[in-house]
């Protein structure tokens, strides 16, 4: 995407992440229904910790984002490369 390389489905740490862009530190998780209760939020905010004491900025999308806005997807994306913290 714009000349930036993502991988899917790679290991940091004890996670596989959706995606990932190591030249940007940026890890891009696909929520979907199953994050929706309390127990499964904090377990990704527990997650989120671990990711970003590897060096990693976490961006969260949701499946309907990316199935119903996938150009906003990008955008986000592309903001979160440009300005690390400001997504």
């Amino acid at each position: 995407m714009n000349g930036w390389k993502f991988r899917r489905q790679s290991p940091i740490d004890r996670f596989i992440v959706d995606f990932v862009c190591h030249d940007a530190k940026l890890v891009i998780e696909v929520d979907g229904a199953t994050h929706g209760t309390a127990d499964e939020r904090e377990r990704d905010r527990l997650r989120t910790l671990v990711l970003e004491t590897c060096g990693f900025h976490v961006l969260r999308v949701t499946n309907a984002d990316v199935y119903d806005n996938l150009d906003g997807v990008r955008e986000t994306i592309l903001m979160a490369i440009a300005q690390p913290g400001a997504v």
